[in-house]
This record gives C-alpha cells, structure tokens and sequence, in this order.
C-alpha cells in the first residue's frame, strides 16, 4: 500500500472508533436509566479500576499498554459525563499534583473543583457539595502528610480508592537561563524533593516557601529573575520555560493520593484496607494489636503513629494491610484488634494502586 491508502485506511478506523464509542455512550444512557429507576449509586470506582486492569492485560498488539488505561480512562470519565456528573474536590489551585491525580483517576470530563485546604476537602464532600476528593497521603522520599491522616480520626468518610503518581519536578521561569534566576519558589516538600540539585545548580537563590507548586509558577510568570518548582502542567497553564526537567534527588519519586467519599469499594480480589486505632499504653500493647494480623498471615504495608491531642504520650495509630474488610481472615482479626483497642475503626477496602498504571 502507499501513503496515500493507508492514511485512508486510519481515516476510516477512525470513523470506526467513533461510531463505536457513541454506540458505548447509548449503552451507558440505558445502564443510567436502570440506576436511576433502581436506585443504585452511579459510580463505582472499584470496578472502573477492574475494567482497567482488564483491559490492559488484554492488549493483543502494537498500541502501547502504557496507553491503554489514559485512552479508556478518557473515555469512561466522558460516558459517566452522561450518566450524571461527577463533582471532584482536590487540593488546588490548578495545575498542583492533586490536580493531576484527581485527573489521572477521574478523566478531563469530571467537574474536578480546586479548594485551599485538606480540612475543605473533607468537608465539602461530607456536606455532599462533591461526591469525591483526592488528598494527598504520602511521599516516597517526606514521609506522610500528617494533616490527611489526623483528619480521618474525626470524619466519617471512606477511602474508596488510591493513586500512585511518579512526580517529576521542573525548575520553570519566564527566564531563558539559569543564570538569571535570582529566587525560587515551591511548595516545601517539593523544595524538600530537590535540594541536592538546588544546592549544586543554584546555591545562591533565595528560596521561598509557598503554598502549592501552582502557586509558585503562578509567582514565577510575575517575575522574569523568579523560577518555580513545579509540574510540566503547570509549564503549560502559565506559559513558562522549562529550564531544567526531572530535578528530583530521588529518581522513584512516587506521591500516594486517596480517593474519599462516602460509600466503601467492593471486593476486586487485589485490595488493600486502612484502619486506625488507639490503644492503652502498657507493656507489649503495639506488639499484642499487630499479633492477630501475623497470625493471620496478613500483610501489614504501613504503619504510621499519631499523637492523639487529648492526653500526653496517647497514640492513634494508622495501618495498611493487603486484603478487603470482608476476607474472613480480615473480619477475624479485626475482630481480634477490636477486642483489645480503645477505639478502632476501618477507613475502608480499596483496589491496591500500582506504579506500573503510570
């Protein structure tokens, strides 16, 4: 074949493709119609993460399967447009890496809304202005995001799914060359996240704190001697430079984000639970709450403790282990942690997110 016919063959794929994705948006306006006269919930993100997974370990050619999950993403997040709009809170303003979580797990088409707070974020979702949010939990290189974690202690909201995200950051300014940056702005993890290349590249700068990476690029396109670290994105949104790419002292530089809403995730077979709990403070007390857990063969993958701000030297502790709340081996030792806590309650069961979705 020349050029000529197979430029007409995609020509007609494409009409293909199109075609078939509004015989899927027809199927989707039946599949409402049912859930609206059944009364049953629209969105169910463990099932979205299935038919993902699925599709991915389905792909039989040459189309990249690191393409498989953004292409359908895009297109479950335009269907479900039709069957009632999604309402996504995430820590703003645009552009931060909440934002492109909240985009990567929910698709362009959602109504994502930026706040100025975690607290916010809780709230608006509990107050059912927004049927989800995307916070930010933990990094590989700062540790948790404490603020997250010491929210759930009084919210009643349920983790209903997680995001890995490999974050690259970016030196950007207006500045064509590094020699004319004379400050810097970031937000303090990622000013944390570069500080081997900021002490090598620029040493002399003045860094300043902000509130969010947007933030800082917002500042940056101010300021022609001003450089923010921030994302590719946020390259994009406010027309600045990318003098540096991928400055990072860590080359796995993954953020984990959760998923809260209001309604728990059912099972996918490949699931992770969060639960917290405080206990009395007495000899051997941690090492007899994880025991049940052991015995049971369960994976424990975090554990992270909080102080309680009731009383001096009182802990909640925070944990994440492999399986769905309603394993049997689970329920046992819950049941089991129960028995010997102050207070216990599960945050929720969620599909695990992997680093290879990116």
């Amino acid at each position: 074949m020349n050029l000529e016919e197979l430029r007409e063959n995609i020509d007609k794929l494409d009409r293909q493709i199109l075609q078939i994705l509004n015989d899927r948006a027809n199927i989707v306006k039946q599949i409402a119609r049912i859930k609206q006269e059944t009364h049953r919930e629209y969105h169910d993100p463990a099932r979205e993460e299935e038919i993902l997974r699925n599709l991915q370990r389905l792909n039989p050619g040459s189309f990249p399967s690191m393409a498989v999950r953004p292409v359908f993403r895009e297109i479950m997040s335009a269907c479900l447009s039709l069957e009632k709009p999604i309402s996504v809170v995430y820590l703003g303003p645009e552009a931060t890496f909440t934002h492109m979580a909240a985009m990567k797990k929910f698709g362009s088409s959602t109504g994502l809304v930026p706040v100025k707070s975690i607290e916010t974020i809780f709230s608006e979702v509990e107050r059912g202005r927004a049927d989800y949010g995307v916070v930010p939990v933990e990094n590989t290189s700062e540790g948790v995001v404490s603020h997250t974690l010491d929210m759930f202690v009084s919210s009643d909201l349920k983790i209903c799914a997680e995001v890995m995200m490999e974050v690259h950051h970016n030196l950007l300014s207006r500045s064509a060359s590094l020699s004319e940056i004379e400050r810097i702005f970031s937000h303090p993890q990622a000013v944390a996240q570069s500080r081997a290349w900021l002490r090598e590249n620029l040493p002399f700068c003045q860094i300043t704190e902000v509130s969010s990476t947007a933030r800082a690029a917002e500042l940056a396109c101010q300021d022609p001697k001003a450089g923010a670290i921030a994302s590719e994105l946020a390259a994009n949104i406010y027309d600045l430079n990318i003098l540096c790419s991928r400055i990072e002292d860590m080359l796995q530089n993954y953020t984990r984000f959760l998923v809260i809403g209001h309604n728990l995730s059912p099972k996918t077979g490949r699931d992770k639970t969060s639960i917290i709990f405080s206990i009395k403070d007495r000899i051997g007390a941690l090492y007899h709450m994880l025991k049940p857990f052991a015995e049971k063969g369960i994976n424990l993958t975090k554990i992270e403790s909080r102080p309680t701000k009731k009383q001096p030297w009182e802990y909640i502790f925070f944990v994440d282990f492999i399986g769905h709340m309603e394993d049997e081996k689970t329920r046992q030792a819950l049941d089991e942690l129960e028995e010997q806590c102050i207070f216990l309650k599960v945050l929720g069961s969620y599909p695990v997110a992997d680093t290879k979705d990116e």
